[in-house]
């Protein structure tokens, strides 16, 4: 890959990160016993905002391998320090510990760079279909409630609030690019306003959650399962982490059978599972989870038309969201 093909100019930095003997330099103090970097490359790219870049490391006491997230605007410290303290208290990959988070191993602060360890595993995504999705749902219910039962100290709060304007300014950017559907947009802004009324009278706990909680951020290593990303990480409601799971299982099911429930039986024992680890909430945590379902399925409608093969399915999850807002254009 050539530097004219990684050209950004908010990580005008992103050439030299990918060169293995400039990676050596900047490794060498966070490795003593670091002998060369053998291999670099990127592994994702979101031009102005994010990347993450995989290298090889040879060492006088093995080879490893690490992600580093750079983050443009500045190095993600937040993220990292959280991280940090969630392996060291609980998620640890020591024995028997079945659910773990890869070990954070440093800053590079001129490349706005934190590394952490590569972890080896299945993506969950793939999984889902097989016979082995819905075994594994009980497991996904009892890491979801590990997070949120383990909780380290972030400033980062995402509220009821922060939910509806994320929400209304996703399907607005949707709306002025899709006039057609403007009329149905602003009905599903005004039913979405209703179940956040909803939600408010539901009064359940805030915990410490995920946030951007769905399959692709697990990888199944035989009995472990390992929760990756939680750049996201804040204070909110559990059910946020849920219904966002959830959602996505619903969006997977639909894009790739053409049919929202062909997958229903992992979300109905996902939500169950989940569930029985609040036996004195578990009716309001069950409402909570449908409409927090019901609000990632809308802007699913948004991601879909950012994303080019996904934009065939838009009309289906329109017709899904009118479904279940009980409005049917």
């Amino acid at each position: 890959m050539t530097s004219a093909m990684i050209a950004d100019p908010t990580m005008p930095w992103l050439a030299t990160a990918l060169d293995c003997r400039a990676a050596q330099i900047e490794f060498k103090a966070l490795f003593p016993h670091l002998q060369g970097v053998t291999q670099a490359h990127l592994v994702r790219h979101k031009p102005g905002r994010r990347a993450l870049i995989a290298y090889h490391l040879e060492t006088s006491t093995g080879n490893i391998q690490i992600l580093g997230k750079i983050r443009a605007k500045g190095t993600d410290r937040n993220s990292y320090h959280c991280q940090r303290a969630l392996w060291e208290k609980a998620f640890g990959d020591r024995l028997g510990n079945h659910f773990a988070v890869p070990e954070p191993l440093g800053v590079v602060e001129p490349w706005r760079m934190w590394l952490q360890r590569h972890v080896p595993g299945e993506p969950l995504t793939a999984l889902l279909p097989t016979d082995r999705g819905l075994p594994l749902m009980a497991k996904v219910a009892a890491l979801s409630h590990k997070i949120h039962c383990h909780p380290v100290p972030t400033t980062r709060q995402h509220t009821l609030a922060d939910e509806l304007r994320i929400l209304g300014d996703c399907l607005q950017i949707f709306a002025q690019q899709q006039p057609q559907w403007q009329s149905l947009v602003l009905d599903f802004l005004r039913h979405s306003e209703q179940l956040g009324k909803t939600l408010e009278k539901l009064s359940l706990p805030t915990t410490t959650i995920h946030r951007d909680f769905y399959a692709d951020q697990i990888l199944v290593d035989g009995d472990r399962l390992w929760l990756v990303d939680l750049d996201l990480y804040c204070l909110g409601n559990p059910a946020v982490d849920l219904g966002n799971f959830i959602a996505h299982i619903t969006e997977q099911s639909l894009r790739t059978y053409g049919n929202p429930v062909t997958l229903a039986n992992r979300e109905r024992a996902l939500k169950v599972a989940f569930c029985q680890h609040h036996p004195g909430d578990s009716q309001p945590m069950g409402e909570a989870i449908d409409i927090y379902t019901t609000l990632t399925l809308l802007r699913h409608i948004a991601i879909s038309a950012r994303i080019p093969e996904r934009r065939p399915n838009i009309p289906l999850l329109i017709d899904l969201c009118s479904d279940r807002l009980g409005h049917i254009p």
